[in-house]
C-alpha cells in the first residue's frame, strides 16, 4: 500500500515538473521587445526622448511625425520683408539695353557726378568696347563724329547719352527723342548696349567723355551746325 502511494506521488511530481517546463517555453521573453513598424510605439527612443519617424528623423512634439523641416532658402527674404531686387537698375550691373528700354523717359541718372574719379577706368572700357574705332582713341573722331566738340546731336544729359549709346540713334528716335544738332559726319549711331557689358560700364564711359569734354557736363547743347556744303 505504501509502495503504491509513493509511486503515485512520484508520478504526480513528474507531471507537474513537465507542465512547468512546457509553460515556461510558451511565455514570451520579457527582455526582448517585439518588433513593430518603424516609428511605432515599440520603437526604441532616441537619447533626447524622441521617437524616430519613418525616415529615421526624430519626431517630437514640434515635428508631430512630419519629419525634419526643409532647410531655409538662403536667398529668401526674411519673413515680413520684401525680396531684395537684383542689380538691374540704371546704376548697377544690369543690361544697358534692358535698362534703356524699360526706364521711364528722362529718369536715367549717372551714379558718378564726380566723373573725374572714374574717368580713367571709363577710358579703358571705352577702348575695350571698340568705341575708339569710330570716335578715336582720345575722342577726337574718325569714322564717327568727335566727342570733344560742343555739338550734342540729341542732347548732353545723362538720360539721353545713356540711351543713345545703349540703343543707337534709330531706336532712340523711336522712344521720342529728336535731333537738336547736326554733325559734319552724318551716320547713325549703332546699338552698343550689347557690347558694353553693364550699366556701370556705360556710366563710366560717359564719365570719361565728360572728363575730356567739359561742354558735356551740364552746359547747354550747341545750336545746330550748318549742314555740310
Amino acid at each position: 500500500m505504501l509502495r503504491a502511494l509513493a509511486g503515485l506521488v512520484l508520478l504526480l511530481a513528474i507531471v507537474v515538473t513537465g507542465w512547468s517546463l512546457f509553460a515556461a517555453n510558451e511565455t514570451p521573453n520579457a527582455t526582448t521587445p517585439a518588433a513593430g513598424p518603424a516609428g511605432g510605439a515599440n520603437a526604441p527612443a532616441t537619447t533626447d526622448g524622441q521617437t524616430p519617424g519613418a525616415a529615421g528623423a526624430p519626431t517630437g512634439a514640434a515635428n508631430s511625425g512630419a519629419g525634419v523641416a526643409a532647410a531655409p532658402n538662403a536667398d529668401a527674404a526674411p519673413a515680413g520683408q520684401a525680396p531684395v531686387p537684383s542689380a538691374g537698375n540704371a546704376d548697377a550691373g544690369g543690361s544697358p539695353i534692358d535698362t534703356a528700354k524699360s526706364a521711364e523717359k528722362g529718369s536715367l541718372k549717372s551714379p558718378y557726378p564726380d566723373f573725374a574719379k572714374v574717368a580713367e577706368e571709363g577710358h579703358q572700357k571705352f577702348t575695350a568696347a571698340g568705341c575708339n574705332g569710330c570716335h578715336g582713341g582720345t575722342g577726337g573722331g574718325g569714322m564717327g563724329p568727335p566727342l570733344t566738340n560742343q555739338v550734342w546731336v540729341y542732347g548732353n544729359d545723362d538720360d539721353t547719352l545713356f540711351r543713345l549709346v545703349a540703343l543707337g540713334s534709330d531706336e532712340l528716335q523711336k522712344q521720342g527723342y529728336s535731333r537738336k544738332g547736326t554733325e559734319s559726319i552724318v551716320g547713325p549711331m549703332p546699338q552698343m548696349g550689347g557690347v558694353v557689358k553693364s550699366n556701370d560700364d556705360l556710366w563710366k564711359i560717359i564719365a570719361w567723355i565728360r572728363s575730356v569734354n567739359p561742354s558735356s557736363a551740364g552746359a547747354p547743347s550747341a545750336p545746330p551746325a550748318p549742314p555740310p556744303q
